[in-house]
């Protein structure tokens, strides 16, 4: 017999309860180049047929150098379950509140996009918290092209 322990294969090390958050932390998110790929997948989960977002020439007529990223399709990657933050608050994670966003420049194909998010306000209640966190996105030309907001409803440390 081994001595695996299933409940100890984690992604990260330790739980993370509300009183563990700091202001400022981040948690960084893979970057991702927008390829053909990305779009013909987004179109697919999304349903969406706008010429604007899979048709080049149609783009190209129109000024734009490439077919331009639906605004989901870049707010999609701030998803907390694209980095580690689920695995941090695995066990006292209660439930996602909210989420806002402004998209600030256009994300075209064969961008590579860069998601992260900071902790920004942490509000006690008596059993649990809020954790809010900034969500990002840069490009590689370090353009912000997407800025938002997301609260999370996190336990606090059992006694």
């Amino acid at each position: 017999m081994s001595d695996f322990d299933p409940t100890q294969h984690r992604m990260v090390p330790a739980q993370r309860w509300f009183e563990d958050f700091v202001l400022g932390e981040r948690f960084v998110i893979p970057s991702r180049t927008q390829t053909s790929a990305v779009f013909a997948a987004f179109q697919t989960a999304s349903g969406d047929t706008h010429p604007i977002h899979y048709d080049v020439e149609y783009c190209r007529t129109r000024g734009m150098p490439d077919l331009l990223a639906h605004g989901f399709q870049t707010l999609v990657h701030t998803a907390p379950g694209a980095g580690l933050f689920p695995y941090v608050v695995e066990e006292s994670l209660v439930g996602f509140l909210e989420q806002s966003s402004k998209f600030l420049k256009p994300v075209y194909a064969g961008d590579t996009i860069y998601p992260a998010l900071e902790v920004i306000e942490l509000s006690p209640g008596k059993t649990t918290g809020v954790v809010t966190l900034r969500s990002t996105v840069h490009n590689q030309r370090r353009e912000l092209v997407l800025e938002g907001v997301q609260k999370f409803l996190v336990r606090r440390r059992p006694t």
